[in-house]
């Protein structure tokens, strides 16, 4: 055993040259190492084998991991400020449930400022939103029939769409021209609509279906079904077994959708989730269309404006709890409710629904979280921006002050699992480190944009201890380094004290 030690603390000294070279920041002596020092000082060493790995040799690397008692054990540019994709959504949902509470419900009215005489509603009819990420269109068709219900038939004025719960700022500033036709930068409203429940609120599903013969046009099909959404199809159906290839966007500043390749005969439907232009107006198109197919006529006109304070309310339907919608949100890494929270909490603390207001409270909740704001930028909520920035540090100082949170299930049990199949469960970690000691184990959230990456969160050691870590690899070339990640979780999931093990 004394033999051991000795290699140990002899490799470890290496290590320490190594560290002080690439700029960590941990340096430990070597004199009177215990074992338990000794493990955490291998682990070092194998964390920096990864880091030396050449899909990282002209990147950014931040590493760093904590115990559970708050304990630094390693890191590397820990204290660097780094971009964290969508580990920006740890900050945005930690503030959320703090700011909002886990029992906060999201919610949608229907409005009057006239009155009902028989069957005629002598006045306008107003659709409010207060930010509700999970609107579906039955929703609407619902809140459809409970105006007919009321024996509603004829409505003598507008139908006034009303988001102003947020501000009329749609996109955040940093998000690209190519990003806003992708579900994942869609547009934000107060009053907007879901194709399914997995609530990207703001997009449409479209589908692509081979004729029923060689070369017939395809098939499209939208969902929900509207005429607020224009599909221009060039797709052709080819032959069986021929190629699959279809292109897609949205013309900028309308909803026209175009679609254009080749499916063929025998080929599996094509599907895509599109970003819209305005939701506002495409929910209210779908709350019109529902309206008349109830037998309720609008007579005047379909307008955008603001619900009286006076306005007499007909029906409201509420939201499913935050600690429901934080499965979604955080498994499927979803950018719509990110960004939705984020304006949310600026209206209720602050009384303005914009990404300013909201991230100032997210500032607030970090810094008395205890963490080094000055080294943290907040530029939205999802994090698509590449202006976001914190360093790993930091990180892991939130992942450790939440544990003290009462909320803190919620939040942990939000988080992707490593290599659970159920994609509620494992989310986006769902098809990695299977078959590893992480598989089931490490709870943590995903980032990724164009040259980021990033994987922070908690892993139960061998000694049924835990680590809290974030990894983030920023201004890669070529293919993300994820790999990597997975690599330094699961050193983590197999760690012991005991070197004998």
């Amino acid at each position: 055993m004394n033999i051991l030690k000795h290699k140990l603390a002899f490799s470890w000294l290496i290590a320490v040259i190594v560290l002080a070279a690439a700029g960590a920041t941990q340096i430990v002596s070597t004199a009177d190492t215990d074992p338990g020092q000794l493990a955490e000082q291998q682990l070092s060493e194998d964390i920096l084998d990864i880091l030396g790995d050449e899909a990282l040799k002209h990147a950014l690397a931040s590493v760093h991991v904590r115990t559970e008692s708050g304990e630094e054990i390693f890191s590397y540019n820990g204290d660097t400020s780094v971009v964290p994709a969508s580990g920006q959504k740890l900050l945005i949902g930690a503030a959320a449930l703090d700011t909002l509470g886990p029992d906060y419900k999201f919610s949608t009215g229907v409005y009057t400022d006239g009155h009902q005489a028989g069957k005629v509603l002598h006045g306008n009819l107003y659709i409010k939103g207060y930010g509700d990420p999970t609107m579906l269109p039955e929703d609407y068709e619902k809140m459809a029939s409970e105006i007919a219900a009321q024996g509603i038939k004829v409505i003598q004025g507008d139908l006034v769409a009303d988001d102003t719960f947020f501000d009329d700022m749609r996109l955040s500033l940093d998000l690209s021209w190519f990003n806003q036709r992708r579900v994942t930068g869609a547009q934000v409203s107060a009053l907007t609509v879901s194709p399914d429940e997995d609530y990207d609120a703001g997009s449409v599903i479209v589908e692509v279906y081979p004729g029923e013969n060689q070369g017939d046009t395809t098939t499209v099909e939208v969902y929900p079904e509207t005429d607020y959404i224009t599909i221009l199809n060039d797709v052709v159906t080819v032959e069986e077994g021929g190629s699959r290839a279809v292109d897609w966007g949205r013309e900028h500043g309308n909803n026209n959708i175009f679609v254009s390749g080749t499916m063929p005969l025998d080929g599996p439907r094509w599907r895509n989730w599109i970003a819209v232009w305005e939701p506002t107006e495409l929910a209210q198109d779908l709350f019109y269309q529902a309206l008349k197919d109830n037998g309720v006529k609008v007579q005047g006109d379909l307008s955008l404006g603001e619900t009286p304070e006076n306005a007499e309310e007909l029906i409201v339907r509420e939201s499913i709890p935050l600690s429901e919608l934080f499965i979604p949100f955080m498994k499927l890494s979803n950018n719509s409710i990110a960004e939705i929270l984020a304006k949310t909490m600026g209206q209720e603390v602050y009384s303005e629904g914009s990404w300013d207001a909201g991230l100032t409270v997210v500032d607030e909740y970090l810094e008395n979280a205890g963490l080094n704001t000055s080294a943290i930028q907040l530029r939205d909520g999802s994090g698509m921006s590449h202006l976001n920035k914190i360093p790993t540090k930091e990180m892991t100082r939130l992942l450790e002050y939440v544990k003290g949170e009462e909320w803190f299930d919620v939040f942990y049990d939000s988080l992707p699992v490593a290599g659970a199949s159920d994609r509620m469960e494992g989310g986006t970690l769902r098809s990695r480190m299977g078959g590893t000691s992480a598989d089931g184990n490490v709870h943590a959230k995903t980032g990724t944009v164009t040259s980021k990456t990033s994987l922070s969160g908690y892993a139960t050691t061998k000694d049924d201890e835990e680590m809290i870590f974030s990894i983030i690899f920023n201004n890669y070339i070529g293919s993300h380094p994820k790999n990597l990640e997975d690599e330094i979780a699961v050193l983590l999931a197999d760690f012991t004290y005991d070197m004998e093990d």
